[in-house]
């Protein structure tokens, strides 16, 4: 059966899938309905709907306490995994019927699935989700669960949206830096005429994940992001304090290929960070005004040590939920060199790029493709990740 199905799917010209993301920010979960043609770098995406499942407190927190070895219990994961699988499910249905259409005309789902613990130098990962419960739910062959088959050829199975990136965003003139700001800031940099092998990514630190965790802490559950950068906005920069936070962060000074995750910049990490600045004597939106520049200059020293030197960057682009962070915007625009710009400036959905990313990765899976960059991810070869599950 599984055959004949794929054999359908592959002899079809455009195929209807859904793109299922949730990250290191713990906001929710994004599914993307997207329309694609063809494949490898043939491949032509067309958005036809975003919506976002947000999570609850509870639901957050419960996550949040999996994250961390102290708090976490194997039968909470257990419960967490199938209780994300049915609102994975919730949510590519929820997409599916804002489209105005109907689950058995999507030919598939692609699920990043929810990141609880990520430990590269052991290369071993682990994302929650039931893709069994998604596909039995939504009735949809589910792809997912990425990660793994590129650790097991030595690679960090991460980052991975920049062989997305590479399919849909080179250029034969600029050189451009492809940069998501979601929990964590990554980097993919495509130089001009890039082919896959030229292509360098990785993670850069902190994005919204420590300032989020601030944010919940100063104001007591109340408010769990900074709007707009609003807050940071307001506040003032205690740059001497700003310096010790980017030395301290050894991370930032390692070469790549790498990545990191929440398993470092930890809620009890911004919990120090919160005590530290009010040690300090500072105000509430001057802790959160060091914090959001901490992941700004950790950006920004990026470039200055690892791209500026070698690669001709013209054209910065930025995606995820730190696009909407003003003060995050106006740090990037003063601070590098190169023009800086939003996916949206593009007309291509900030907010859902990442969901639209896994539904791209997941139709190379169901082709057969190799879809990972050995030169981000560090592995040995390029292989196929994915695995299919059919309803």
């Amino acid at each position: 059966m599984m055959i004949n199905q794929l054999q359908h799917l592959l002899e079809k010209e455009k195929r209807c899938a859904v793109g299922l993301m949730s990250g290191t920010s713990l906001d929710g979960i994004d599914a993307a309905l997207v329309e694609i043609e063809g494949s490898g770098t043939k491949t032509n995406v067309n958005l036809l709907a975003l919506d976002t499942l947000n999570f609850n407190v509870d639901e957050r927190n419960r996550i949040l306490a999996l994250c961390a070895p102290e708090t976490s219990r194997v039968n909470d994961i257990c419960h967490m995994n199938v209780h994300l699988g049915e609102k994975m499910a919730e949510a590519a249905l929820k997409v599916i019927h804002k489209a105005g259409m109907l689950p058995e005309q999507v030919d598939f789902i692609s699920s990043h699935g929810q990141t609880i613990y990520h430990m590269p130098d052991d290369y071993a990962t682990l994302q929650i989700g039931e893709l069994a419960v998604i596909a039995a739910r939504t009735g949809i062959l589910t792809v997912g669960d990425f990660r793994p088959h590129d650790m097991a050829v030595g690679g960090q199975g991460a980052p991975l949206v920049p062989y997305v990136d590479y399919l849909l965003f080179s250029h034969d003139v600029k050189g451009r830096a492809m940069i998501n700001i979601g929990g964590i800031s990554n980097i993919s940099i495509l130089k001009p005429q890039a082919k896959a092998d030229d292509v360098i990514a990785f993670d850069m630190g902190p994005g919204n994940m420590l300032i989020d965790a601030i944010m919940t802490i100063g104001t007591e559950d109340a408010c769990t992001y900074d709007p707009n950068g609003e807050y940071a906005s307001r506040g003032k920069v205690y740059t001497d304090w700003l310096k010790a936070i980017l030395k301290r962060d050894t991370y930032l000074a390692k070469e790549p290929p790498k990545s990191t995750g929440r398993e470092s910049y930890t809620y009890a990490m911004a919990k120090a960070l919160y005590e530290e600045g009010i040690s300090l004597g500072l105000a509430f939106d001057d802790i959160v005004a060091t914090v959001t520049a901490y992941t700004t200059e950790s950006i920004i020293g990026h470039f200055k040590q690892f791209i500026d030197p070698t690669y001709n960057i013209e054209e910065v682009i930025i995606s995820g939920g730190g696009v909407h962070n003003k003060t995050i915007m106006k740090g990037l625009a003063q601070g590098l060199k190169q023009q800086v710009l939003s996916m949206d400036d593009w007309g291509f959905s900030s907010d859902g790029k990442e969901a639209i990313a896994f539904a791209v990765l997941g139709n190379e899976c169901i082709h057969g493709h190799t879809n990972t960059l050995p030169s981000a991810t560090g592995a040995k070869k390029a292989v196929s990740m994915g695995k299919l599950v059919l309803p």
